[in-house]
């Protein structure tokens, strides 16, 4: 559920349901039931998915329940028209309307061939294949969801502590979020059977340049800086604060045009720089490919 553009009361609503459904969806099936006070069906109802719900727990099934009343931003993101209406939620996503499933037996049923197919274990952990909840947190962070990043490779870390790439999501999720406190607290408690993941490498990086991130002001006077002639280090550390603050075309300019003047200026500083950087972006991204095709041309061309 996207949070951009919401006020104060309708993030707070996101952060709510985030933490009371999303994220338990992430290793377990939540039924996610629909009511209000005034409604004598959801009264009805309410027994019948308690019990099935408690019968179900160690198989991965947990009972939530939203009062349309007190949160009607959400009720309106599901489209909810009357009520009682109950889903089924899995990793943060509805897979079935249970909602016609009144009675014991045929909330069962829908459960039973929900169980069928979701990757989920007895106790209500996820199978370990973390692929699909790994791409999720990407999709976050490319999305500009930093702290719902942070939330699904929180999950990740806690369904598979031993993946190297749930902790560098994790640390770059933070970063991106401005966590450095507690994205460097991370980094500093990565298994040390993981402390040579190149994930968690790249993640470092990130956290590294991360330190750098300007305010508005900043990034101009070290801009303007940069335009004197002949001042490198004012040029690397514009650069430095440029990809800081998601200006990433700009740093590689920047950087790329240092090495193609002085390639041995400070022991190539400029181009450890650009090492560092395409580490923290990841070496298969597309863009780091076509910047490294720019550096050989100036090292080799």
């Amino acid at each position: 559920m996207a949070s951009a553009g919401l006020n104060l009361d309708e993030q707070k609503a996101v952060d709510r349901f985030r933490k009371s459904v999303v994220e338990p969806s992430m290793t377990s099936l939540v039924i996610l039931d629909f009511w209000a006070e005034w409604c004598g069906p959801c009264k009805a109802l309410t027994p019948v998915l308690e019990k099935v719900a408690a019968e179900y727990a160690d198989k991965g099934v947990v009972l939530a329940k939203v009062n349309v009343d007190e949160e009607q931003f959400i009720a309106a993101q599901f489209q909810v028209r009357s009520i009682p209406t109950v889903y089924a939620l899995f990793q943060g996503q509805p897979v079935a309307d249970l909602t016609q499933a009144r009675t014991e037996s045929q909330l069962r049923q829908v459960l039973d061939q929900l169980l069928a197919k979701l990757p989920i274990s007895p106790g209500g952990a996820a199978a370990q294949d973390i692929a699909p909840l790994l791409a999720m947190g990407e999709d976050a962070l490319a999305a500009g969801e930093a702290e719902r990043a942070t939330s699904i490779f929180s999950q990740i870390v806690e369904i598979d502590p031993a993946s190297g790439a749930a902790y560098g999501g994790l640390i770059r999720a933070m970063a991106a979020a401005g966590a450095l406190e507690e994205a460097e607290a991370v980094a500093g408690a990565v298994p040390v059977e993981l402390a040579g993941d190149g994930e968690v490498a790249r993640a470092r990086a990130a956290l590294e340049l991360a330190k750098n991130r300007p305010d508005d002001s900043e990034l101009a006077a070290l801009q303007a800086a940069a335009q004197a002639p002949g001042n490198m280090e004012a040029r690397l550390a514009y650069a430095e604060a440029a990809f800081a603050a998601g200006q990433r075309d700009v740093a590689a300019d920047v950087l790329l045009s240092m090495i193609g003047e002085d390639r041995e200026w400070q022991d190539g500083a400029a181009k450890a720089r650009l090492l560092v950087i395409f580490e923290a972006v990841g070496l298969e991204d597309p863009w780091v490919s076509a910047q490294r095709r720019r550096l050989s041309l100036l090292l080799f061309g």
